[in-house]
């Protein structure tokens, strides 16, 4: 999956529809095309040093690495947000996050709207 590097595709994902979740927040932006889903990880400073933000980054790698070929669709650009709680949570529990946030931005628009 490739992966998202410049600062305009982030804005961009920023202004999409987003979802929280105990692991992490997943922005999503339909980009109109057919290329392949692209991914992009970020974790702020907030969420405490060098070494703590780095392993954030690597189990939001590693989950979005193993569920994200099997759910993510075709044009859209996909931002992974580590929070704080993302380092400590079970990974198991980080997956299912990210599948539970996947399914909800990828509903229809209306049903988006009546449940929550």
């Amino acid at each position: 999956m490739q992966r998202l590097k410049q600062r305009r595709d982030f804005l961009a994902a920023a202004k999409s529809p987003s979802w929280s979740t105990p692991g992490a927040v997943l922005q999503a932006r339909e980009r109109n095309d057919q290329l392949p889903p692209r991914i992009g990880f970020t974790v702020t400073k907030k969420i405490g040093n060098a070494v703590m933000r780095n392993r954030v980054k690597r189990r939001l790698r590693e989950a979005a690495r193993l569920t994200l070929p099997a759910i993510a669709r075709p044009g859209f650009d996909y931002v992974l947000i580590g929070r704080q709680t993302t380092a400590a949570r079970p990974f198991e529990a980080l997956q299912q996050d990210l599948i539970a946030a996947l399914t909800r931005l990828h509903r229809a628009p209306h049903e988006r709207d009546r449940q929550g």
